[in-house]
C-alpha cells in the first residue's frame, strides 16, 4: 500500500515537472516567434520566414501562431504575412507618449488658435484613454474637462470616443466589456449607449458627446492615424453648449481634419 502510494506520488511529480518544462519551452518559443514578428515591423513575416528566424518547424510555428492570434498579439496581414495585433498596439512603448505629444502638440495649438477653445489629445491605454497633451484657447470661457495624465474609460470623452470608434469591432467589444462595470459613473453611460455613440461617430466621421463632469459642455473629436493607417490617438475640442450649434460642430471637425492633414500629411 505504501509502495503504491509512493510510486503514485513519484509519477505525479514526474508528470508535473514534465508539464512545467513543456510549458516553459512553449512560452519561450512563442516569445521568440513574437520577437521575430515585431522585428519585421509593418511588413510582417511569412510562416517560412518565422521558421528561419525562430529556428522552428512549420507545424510548431502554426501552433504558436494560432495561440498568439487567439490572444490578440498577432494578426494576419494579407494572405501570407503576420504582424503585431491589437493587444500589442494598445501597449504604450517607451517614449511613445512623449513622441506623440510632441507631434500632436502643434496640431492642438493650431486647432485651439483657430477656434479659441481648449483642445485635447488622448491615446489608448488598454481599455482606458490617457490624456497626453492639452492646449488652452483664448476664449474667456474655457472648458478644461481633463488634464494631461487623466485616465478614464476609453469612449466616455470625445477624443476617446473617436479613437474607440476607429478600432476594429472585436477590440471595441473587448473595451466595452472591460469597462461595463464603471461606465455608469460617467454621466450614466451604458454599454448600449456607448455602442449607439460609436455607430453615430462612424457614420458622421467625428464624435460629438457631452461631458460627464461639466454640465452644459459639449466636445467634438476625431481619430488620428499612424503611417500605416492604424488609429493611435484621438483629438478633441470642448466648449459650452452655447458655442456648439450643429454648424460649429461640423466646422470644428473640419478644422481638426485640416490641421492634421497640414501638419501630419503622412500620419503619426
Amino acid at each position: 500500500m505504501t509502495s503504491r502510494t509512493a510510486n503514485r506520488n513519484v509519477r505525479q511529480t514526474d508528470v508535473s515537472s514534465s508539464t512545467s518544462e513543456e510549458g516553459t519551452r512553449a512560452l519561450r518559443r512563442g516569445l521568440t516567434l513574437l520577437d521575430a514578428i515585431l522585428a519585421a515591423g509593418k511588413d510582417g513575416l511569412r510562416v517560412i520566414d518565422m521558421c528561419r528566424a525562430a529556428g522552428l518547424e512549420r507545424p510548431t510555428v502554426y501552433r504558436l501562431l494560432a495561440a498568439l492570434i487567439d490572444c490578440g498579439y498577432v494578426v494576419q496581414h494579407g494572405r501570407f504575412r503576420y504582424v503585431r495585433g491589437p493587444r500589442l498596439a494598445a501597449m504604450p512603448q517607451r517614449g511613445e507618449s512623449t513622441d506623440l505629444s510632441g507631434k500632436l502638440g502643434p496640431v492642438l495649438t493650431r486647432v485651439s488658435q483657430a477656434c479659441g477653445d481648449a483642445a485635447f489629445c488622448v491615446v489608448r491605454d488598454g481599455a482606458l484613454s490617457r490624456c497626453i497633451a492639452r492646449h488652452v484657447g483664448t476664449h474667456p470661457v474655457q472648458v478644461l474637462v481633463i488634464q494631461v495624465g487623466t485616465r478614464q474609460p476609453l469612449g466616455v470623452g470625445a477624443a476617446g470616443l473617436a479613437l474607440l470608434a476607429a478600432l476594429p469591432d472585436a477590440t471595441v467589444d473587448e473595451v466595452i466589456a472591460t469597462n461595463a462595470g464603471v461606465l455608469d459613473q460617467y454621466g450614466g453611460m451604458t454599454p448600449d449607449r456607448m455602442r449607439i455613440l460609436i455607430r453615430a461617430t462612424r457614420e458622421r466621421g467625428y464624435s460629438v458627446i457631452g461631458n460627464h463632469a461639466t454640465r452644459g459642455a459639449l466636445a467634438v473629436g476625431m481619430a488620428v492615424h499612424d503611417r500605416d493607417g492604424e488609429p493611435v490617438a484621438g483629438i478633441s475640442v470642448a466648449t459650452t453648449l452655447a458655442r456648439m450649434p450643429r454648424e460649429r460642430q461640423q466646422l470644428l471637425a473640419r478644422v481638426m481634419r485640416e490641421a492634421v492633414a497640414a501638419l501630419l500629411p503622412c500620419g503619426l
